[in-house]
Parts: C-alpha cells; structure tokens; sequence
C-alpha cells in the first residue's frame, strides 16, 4: 500500500517548478493498487502539454520516489 503522506511529501517538491508556469498540482485520491490522483490546476488544467506533465514528470518522480506508485492520472479521467 503506497503511504499518502509520501505521494504529498514528494508532490510538495514537484509544486515550485509547477507554481512557476502558473500551475499547480493537488493530490486527491491514492488508491489500493498504486494509482495516485491528482487535478492540476491554474495554467496547468488545461494545457496541452498537461498530459506530459503528468506522465513525464509527476508520475516518474513519484515512480522514482515512493515504493508502489503504478500510475498518476488526472482526476477528470478516473
């Protein structure tokens, strides 16, 4: 079972790079199987490249991070 509080440790150091583009990330749900979700908000809801900022950087940091992260995937598409 992955640790919530670890998932929003590490977000909290992804947060200044998003807060800098005018975006920022918060945590919503870890589930069982390793999955955590997560809604970008402020320039990052939206954008086109939101979805590269999910798998090429919010999800391998957390992979690299925290034991038992499987995925990361945006709030609106659970």
């Amino acid at each position: 079972m992955v640790d919530k509080n670890d998932v929003a440790a590490v977000l909290d150091l992804i947060r200044p790079s998003l807060i800098a583009d005018g975006g920022d990330v918060k945590l919503i749900d870890v589930r069982d199987e390793g999955t955590v979700v997560v809604e970008l908000t402020g320039a990052c809801k939206g954008c086109p490249l939101s979805e590269l900022t999910l798998a090429n950087g919010i999800e391998r940091i957390l992979k690299e991070r925290v034991p038992g992260v499987t995925a990361v995937v945006p709030a609106d598409q659970q």
